[in-house]
């Protein structure tokens, strides 16, 4: 029956609605209740948000920083900044301008503080503005050095002939053009069955593979778990395997050289996503000067298996 595994990590609990445990970008489809928010935790979440969230945020919060500013000024006399239009309106966009200035330390040197209370909100406005341009620096930085794998992972899981027996097999390739040091693979199956209850239980599975691990992968890697005596899928025919609510849940660990040390990344499959007799097309070839082409266009692409 396989390789029966105890829980990885993953919950035993299982229902007959129940969803995939990972979604298809590596993160796991959990959703967190009542959860106390730190302030420590800010900055996990501002490095692992995308990046067109965290531009959002921050420009969203420039925005409001300087608008609670020229509020401020408009509070203590925009006479003390500059003189008056007799409109709130234009008045607000004057203090606002000059809180952009003084909040970047730019000063243009138009708009200027020329009283006590406008250089005082006016010298903590400069000091805050340094503080924040120096957190969202490290937040940059952070973002651009984090170590990240960059593996791509083909849109079919298929299933065909291999050998004496059938197979299901997905492929992976490098997102980027370095080579993947001592690449390391491991699939586990996760079953969801009703037990004698009534209830739904998760049964976990370690997949033994063709190879789960090489040397180094420049072009693609073809991962494939043969459907023998000893697999935990051989019980089920062809039609009954893709109306099992099971999912492949996969981890990759390789040496980035461009980070100089090891990343991995996940990826996962529902079972119900199989391609029943198709096979890969292969997405590499040499041209006419013996030199190997990687056609990354080619890497989902699959065909029927001819019979």
């Amino acid at each position: 029956m396989g390789k029966k595994i105890q829980d990885p990590g993953l919950g035993n609990s299982s229902s007959a609605h129940a969803k995939r445990m990972m979604n298809s970008d590596g993160s796991f489809n959990l959703e967190h209740l009542n959860k106390p928010r730190r302030f420590s935790d800010a900055y996990h979440y501002l490095v692992n948000i995308s990046w067109f969230y965290f531009f959002a945020l921050t420009f969203l919060g420039g925005f409001l920083i300087n608008a609670f500013f020229a509020f401020i000024y408009l509070a203590i006399g925009i006479e003390q900044i500059t003189p008056t239009t007799g409109y709130l309106l234009n008045d607000f966009l004057n203090a606002f301008f000059f809180s952009s200035q003084t909040f970047t330390t730019l000063g243009y040197g138009a708009l200027a503080p020329q009283g006590i209370a406008s250089g005082i909100v006016s010298s903590l406005e400069a000091f805050l503005g340094l503080l924040l341009f120096a957190f969202v620096t490290g937040l940059l930085y952070g973002r651009f050095s984090k170590p990240k794998a960059s593996v791509r992972f083909s849109k079919h899981l298929i299933l065909r002939t291999f050998k004496e027996y059938n197979a299901i097999m997905f492929r992976l390739v490098n997102n980027r053009k370095s080579v993947m040091i001592s690449p390391k693979i491991s699939v586990t199956l996760a079953l969801s069955k009703a037990n004698g209850q009534g209830d739904y239980v998760n049964e976990f599975y370690a997949l033994d593979l063709e190879r789960d691990t090489i040397n180094y992968l420049p072009t693609t890697w073809t991962i494939v778990h043969e459907i023998d005596k000893e697999s935990p899928l051989f019980e089920f025919s062809k039609e009954d395997l893709s109306k099992q609510h099971g999912e492949l849940i996969i981890m990759i660990s390789y040496y980035d050289e461009s980070f100089n040390q090891e990343v991995h990344q996940m990826h996962s499959y529902f079972l119900n996503e199989i391609q029943l007799d198709y096979a890969f097309v292969k997405a590499y070839y040499y041209n006419n000067d013996g030199k190997m082409v990687l056609d990354h266009k080619l890497f989902d692409a699959i065909e029927p298996v001819k019979s």
